[in-house]
């Protein structure tokens, strides 16, 4: 028996798609897996453990060695700068970060505002277009804020578009296509790279050959 490789995971799509990707590769998992409400799940046969969290916190947890390795959005990596190596596109769960708002208008002159759960992607993102905006931080329900009156834009995650159809809202620009990763925290990748170094490897030759 190995030493335990414990992965952090997003609940959800990217858990979801994860999980026949890893399979794909190999990993026997059991099939509980797919179906358990535990947070923390051990299958000793792999000799992994995966540990169940909200997609935003995963990087949080590989940068901080509670997790070996972890599967994150490129949009979380992107808006948390976590300090992980970034391994292997895993080009799973697609998306995009958009810049979105009511058809027709224009952004405010004086004081534009733009209304997001990605902060630092936003305020990067038009600073470089040479545009000063204030950016207001939001959790959920990002589609609701050029309805109100909050903001004159949204920077929000698009998969198929439709959550921002049904509101009325239409893109403007796109930012940045995202995919899901696998990271490492660093110390990790040296203390059981053989380990890292064989999920890495069987990973890639899954996701190479398309088998998605």
């Amino acid at each position: 028996m190995g030493e335990i490789l414990t992965m952090a995971m997003p609940k959800g799509r990217i858990f979801e798609e994860a999980v026949v990707l890893l399979r794909k590769a190999g990993y026997k998992l059991p099939p509980e897996f797919d179906d358990s409400r535990k947070l923390i799940i051990d299958v000793p046969e792999e000799n992994l453990r995966f540990i169940l969290a909200k997609p935003m916190d995963v990087a949080t947890y590989v940068e901080h060695g509670v997790a070996d390795v972890g599967i994150a959005g490129k949009d979380v990596l992107l808006e948390e700068e976590r300090d992980v190596y970034e391994l292997l596109d895993l080009k799973i769960s697609h998306c995009y970060l958009a810049v979105a708002g009511l058809p027709d208008t224009k952004m405010n002159d004086v004081a534009p505002r733009v209304a997001t759960k990605y902060p630092n992607v936003a305020e990067a993102y038009f600073r470089e277009q040479g545009e000063q905006v204030e950016i207001i931080k939001l959790n959920g329900s990002i589609e609701l804020a050029p309805l109100i009156g909050l903001s004159d834009r949204i920077v929000d995650i698009v998969s198929t578009g439709r959550t921002m159809r049904e509101n009325g809202l239409v893109e403007y620009e796109r930012i940045v296509d995202v995919t899901s990763r696998l990271v490492v925290n660093p110390v990790s990748y040296r203390i059981k790279d053989v380990q890292i170094d064989e999920l890495v490897t069987r990973l890639h030759k899954v996701v190479s050959m398309g088998e998605l």
